[in-house]
């Protein structure tokens, strides 16, 4: 049980971190707050969205991110935390024409 409560404030601590950092306008793994926004509607889970083509905003965005550090987040919890489904977001690169796959 004690291990469990240290890892849940490690997890919080990180999501704090991480809040903190979008709050301030600050990159995450190179990605804006505004980049992160414009790419909300096409990672947001809904089935819909994965079928969209993601804006020229979303994809500027995703052209500038650090993809590996990205791919850090993806198993982390946090991108499910922020409303993020993990495989609709690994699929930008590919779907703006970044590159012609991408896996993590």
């Amino acid at each position: 049980m004690e291990a469990y409560k240290k890892i849940m404030i490690v997890g919080i601590l990180l999501i704090i971190a991480n809040t903190m950092l979008l709050i301030d306008g600050q990159s995450l793994c190179q990605m804006t707050n505004k980049g992160l926004k414009a790419c909300e509607p096409y990672v947001s889970g809904v089935k819909i969205a994965a079928f969209q083509i993601p804006s020229d905003a979303c994809c500027h965005a995703t052209a500038k991110a650090d993809l590996e550090c990205l791919c850090s987040y993806k198993d982390s919890g946090l991108l499910s935390f922020y409303g993020i489904d993990p495989d609709q977001a690994m699929d930008l690169p590919v779907k703006c024409k970044l590159v012609d796959s991408f896996n993590c």
